[in-house]
Order: structure tokens, then sequence, then C-alpha cells
């Protein structure tokens, strides 16, 4: 008998993208807590971006539906038809952000009428479209969306307020889940090669981070604070993505290429994130990332600007190294202010990493979301 033959739940996601970004791998952790009693139908808006799934355990049951309807395209009711004819036969639908928002309003159209599954929602955070603003018509799209899923989680303070005003969202509908990680995991010492590609040597202090390499997460202007910490520091942007090609072309123009390194997407953050001394993001929008609770959790200092939720998430010790948001000035006198005092970088660490095992854990997470979709199915329990 299959994994599929054995699940108690099929679950379909439909990801904006499935590149190896925070929601992402916390789809992938929450399906590899599930077990392979349950099945997961795995859609990406974006087909040729599925690099999160290198981290789905083996012995997780995943398909790709191929003939899947595009999730994106002009919201006309043929074509959410098609979509809502898609979801039939599954025992939960999930979907992320905006990109598989259509979705959300073929299942609230077509819902009662074909017998669809029940729906929860998850959005994370804003590309660099609406970084500088919500647009209107989106929120009022959203509004009717919304209007049958059994839930809409959000991870962070930031965008609970946004679900229950701008998108007026009723209070029972939302649910703020914050997202956790194996705390634990992350106290290891890495090995010096534990990077792909990259070897940290004797002497060789990082900065570091963990990104997609897109336009909103900014790191050009990483490259650019970078630039003025002198030798031994090195810069390492962990990530893929379409922005690899301008990040190189700053590094060539300061002249740093021997200093700044692009291994590109490495699986399992927690063998290689404590090879970093700091922990960097520079991001136009962020609303709970979870490579910053990895950092933390490894004991490392952060610099980042105040975007989303970070000023609440990082320590109380850390929190003057925030800066405004999109104040790059700030920005790179927080990355020098810890590049030049070890004895900060290792007391904010260790208050960092106090703060992660208090806060974030991911059993608590887990057990959440479990309960949620076992609700939304109408079941006891989740394996």
């Amino acid at each position: 008998m299959s994994a599929a033959d054995r699940a108690v739940a099929r679950i379909l996601h439909l990801h904006s993208t499935f590149a190896a970004g925070g929601k992402e791998r916390r789809a992938v952790r929450l399906m590899n807590a599930f077990g392979p009693k349950v099945a997961h139908a795995i859609v990406s808006g974006i087909p040729e971006e599925t690099v999160a799934a290198r981290e789905i355990s083996r012995a997780i049951k995943v398909e790709w539906p191929a003939d899947f309807p595009p999730l994106t395209g002009l919201p006309t009711p043929g074509r959410l038809k098609r979509l809502a004819l898609a979801m039939r036969g599954y025992d939960l639908v999930l979907t992320y952000n905006w990109g598989a928002m259509d979705a959300v309003m073929a299942n609230t159209l077509f819902g009662q009428a074909f017998g669809l599954p029940p729906l929860v929602h998850h959005e994370d955070g804003f590309n660099a479209d609406e970084q500088d603003g919500l647009k209107p018509k989106r929120n009022w799209y959203r509004r009717i969306a919304l209007g049958r899923a059994r839930g809409l989680v959000v991870p962070s303070e930031t965008l609970e307020e946004i679900a229950l005003t701008t998108w007026a969202q009723p209070i029972g509908r939302v649910r703020r889940i914050s997202n956790g990680i194996d705390t634990a995991a992350f106290a290891k010492t890495p090995r010096a090669d534990a990077l792909r590609g990259v070897i940290k040597r004797k002497g060789e202090l990082w900065v570091g981070t963990l990104a997609g390499l897109r336009p909103v997460k900014n790191l050009t202007a990483m490259v650019r604070a970078f630039a003025s910490l002198p030798e031994p520091w090195q810069l390492v942007i962990v990530g893929e993505g379409p922005e690899e090609a301008a990040i190189r072309a700053e590094v060539e123009r300061l002249g740093i290429e021997d200093r700044v390194h692009l291994p590109g997407f490495v699986a399992d953050p927690a063998r290689y994130v404590g090879l970093f001394d700091i922990f960097a993001l520079s991001s136009h929008s962020e609303q709970f990332p979870i490579s910053l609770v990895e950092a933390m959790a490894a004991g490392l200092p952060i610099a980042a600007p105040a975007v989303g939720d970070i000023d609440e998430m990082v320590s109380d010790e850390n929190r003057p190294l925030i800066t405004p948001a999109g104040d790059e000035t700030a920005f790179g006198d927080a990355l020098s202010a810890l590049a030049y005092d070890g004895a900060l970088r290792a007391r904010l660490g260790q208050a960092n990493r106090a703060a992660a095992r208090a806060r974030f854990d991911e059993k608590p997470m887990i057990e959440a979301y479990r309960r949620l979709y076992a609700s939304a199915m109408g079941r006891a329990s989740l394996p």
C-alpha cells in the first residue's frame, strides 16, 4: 500500500513560488512534521522555482500536478471556474500570498456549487510592487476573495492589523501564528567547510544573510554597506534568484570580488548559519523573517532595517542596531559598529539566542498549524 493510499488527508498547496523563502521553508517543515500519513500536492505559480522542495523528507508523499491551471492571469469567470474544478478531490487547500489569490477567489465563488474542500490562506508579506504601500484594488479583491476561507494565517502583528482593518476580515478568521524553528539545532558549532563552495579560513570574519535574490531584498544596498568594512571581513549571501547579476555587478563596481561570496541555495541552514559572525538583512519589506530567527538561535548579532516585526523580534539588547527603514547610511553604521566590537557581537548574540529559545521554538508553531488545519477539515487531529 502506497503512502497516498494510507494518507489520512490530501492537502493541496498553491504557492506564488516555491523558491527557498521563509513561507516555503515553513511549509516544508510542516509537511515533514505531519509525517507520511498526510499526502501533499504542490503548485508553484512560477513552475521553475521549486528549490524549497529539496528540504522535503523522502518519506513524504508529494505530487506536482502538471495540468493545474496557471495561478495568475485575468480573473475571468471561465479561468476562475477552471481553478475551482482543479481543487476538487482534496481534503484541504492551502494558499499563499497574493500570487495565489485568484485561487482563493475561485474557492469562494464556486466552493458551494462544486463541493470544494475548505481553504486556509497564508499571508507572509509583500513584494516590491507593494513595499511602499498596499494597492487599493488588491485590498478590495482580498476582502471579497477571503469570504469563504476557514482561516487567514499571518505571522506578524503588522500583518494581523492589516488583515483586521485594511482587509476587513472578521477576528475569528484571522490567526496569528509566529514562525518557529528547531532552536536547539542551531546551537551546534558548524564545520568550517559546512557551506558548499565557501570555506571559512582561519582569521576570517563573516557578515552573512539568507535571502531570495529578489529586488525587495535590496541586496545591492547590503553590498554597498559591507564595502567599507576592512579585511578580514567577508560577505556571504546564501540564496538564488533573478537579482544575482545585479548583485555581482555592484560587487565588481566596488572592486570587492575577492571578499563577496554567492554560493547559491544551500539546504539545512542549521549546518552553517553559525559560521556567520554578523547576520544582516537589508530588505525594503519583511514581516517575520525565519532567517532572522535562525540567526538569533545561532547566537548572532543582527543588523537590519526596522521593517515588519524585526524590531520586536530581536532581543532588547540588539534593538539599537535595528535601523530606520530605507536609511542605507544608518544600516552601514550598524554593520560597522558590530564589525569593530567583538565584545558587543558576543553580548548581543547571547541575548538573541536566549530570546529565540524563549519565544520562537517550532513546537508551538507546529501544534498551532496542526490544530488549525485539522479543525478546517472537521477532524479531531492530524497525525
